[in-house]
């Protein structure tokens, strides 16, 4: 039980730390910082306020599992529709959205799939254990 409580905190930390690092890095670039490619300007806005909200989702994650698998469940629901809708807008090749956009939306679709069933894991051993 105890290794589980640590896993959640470790979990907890990740997606803090990545939510700090999403508020910083698409900061930057909306105060005019140039990322070297193509910025589609609501993705970019949509991801800076995801940061945030990856944040919270973090500290809910450490003070209460259940609510933490259902915030990174969410997170990661939203992030799969907008990473179909850039690849959508990637693939008709209007240039409006840079391969990169793809690929970082990528990274944070697979990241909070990969918080999620973390978490979802330490509920389904809590529900086994009794």
């Amino acid at each position: 039980m105890h290794n589980h409580r640590l896993i959640q905190r470790i979990l907890a930390a990740v997606a803090i730390v990545f939510g700090g690092v999403t508020i910083l890095s698409g900061g930057r670039v909306l105060l005019g910082a140039d990322p070297g490619y193509v910025v589609y300007k609501p993705l970019l806005v949509y991801n800076t306020a995801m940061g945030f909200i990856y944040a919270g989702a973090g500290i809910a994650a450490w003070r209460n599992l259940v609510r933490g698998r259902a915030a990174a469940g969410a997170i990661f629901a939203l992030n799969l529709v907008v990473l179909a809708a850039v690849g959508a807008l990637y693939s008709n090749g209007s240039g409006a959205v840079a391969i990169e956009s793809v690929h970082a939306m990528t990274l944070r679709t697979v990241v909070w799939l990969v918080l999620f069933a973390g978490f979802a894991w330490i509920v389904r051993a809590h529900a086994v254990r009794g």
